[in-house]
């Protein structure tokens, strides 16, 4: 009997640009944030008029048309862009989905003249941050307390919704390097009383816990003393010149000196 092996296409992505394409876009955001005070996160008028502006509605499908993730990006100053909201659908995450979608945001850029993007997100995340800073390339020294205030979806939790500003180079080369772990001794103790703040030579490294969406659930009280000490390390570490370059596989923030343009 004769085997033929077949392969799963690999997903496309591809412009929004009609009504129920930016209509599915919006239900995605909303299965995975949940519908806030608000409505959902972002609406499918406002995403129509977002692509009008110039800006990019990307929509992420399966090769059986199935929708798997959708990003908003709108254009900044000369030369920048802005990206307002990503996502993977429920039950598809670990499988490289975001990489496609900010590789397909990127190629976008790149075909306009615009070598820049930049965009926020929660601190605490450790996945999303070494997504943004290891595997895509961007760096961060910019940290910005109660961005949105207190939100009302049902991952953000009860604490002010802080954020780091993520600056990606589009002209970059692609992925750093496996940023280095922090000495084993020393170091500032975190709310679980493990180390979590090392100074080092000309670095620091700074540790988020390992799923901060469940603590929020599971010890609200505890989350919010990492909202609290995340926000005074990175604050003092960015104004005395660091840059956040990458975080490791344990969750550890690396940062060095910036360098002089």
């Amino acid at each position: 009997m004769l085997y033929v092996m077949t392969t799963e296409p690999e997903p496309q992505a591809r412009a929004a640009h009609t009504m129920a394409q930016m209509r599915a876009a919006a239900e995605l955001f909303g299965a995975v944030w949940g519908r806030n005070d608000e409505g959902l996160p972002i609406g499918s008028e406002m995403l129509r008029s977002l692509a009008h502006a110039d800006g990019l509605v990307t929509l992420l499908h399966d090769g059986a048309g199935a929708l798997l993730g959708a990003a908003a990006l709108g254009r900044g100053a000369p030369g920048t862009a802005y990206s307002y909201i990503a996502a993977t659908a429920p039950g598809h995450e670990q499988r490289g989905l975001g990489l496609l979608l900010k590789l397909h945001q990127r190629q976008w850029c790149l075909e306009r003249g615009i070598h820049c993007m930049s965009w926020t997100f929660d601190p605490l995340v450790g996945r999303n941050a070494r997504f943004n800073l290891t595997k895509l390339g961007a760096a961060v020294d910019c940290y910005e307390p109660e961005f949105y205030g207190v939100m009302s979806d049902r991952i953000n939790g009860s604490d002010p919704a802080d954020r780091l500003v993520a600056r990606w180079v589009l002209t970059d080369p692609g992925p750093r390097a496996e940023p280095p772990e922090p000495p084993a001794v020393g170091g500032v103790a975190g709310p679980d009383g493990d180390p979590a703040h090392v100074l080092g030579d000309g670095a620091r490294w700074l540790r988020v816990p390992a799923d901060i969406v469940a603590l929020r659930r599971s010890d609200p009280s505890q989350a919010s003393a990492w909202r609290s000490a995340t926000r005074e390390w990175l604050t003092d570490a960015f104004a005395a010149g660091y840059v956040a370059v990458g975080v490791t596989r344990r969750g550890w923030y690396h940062l060095t000196v910036k360098e002089s343009s």
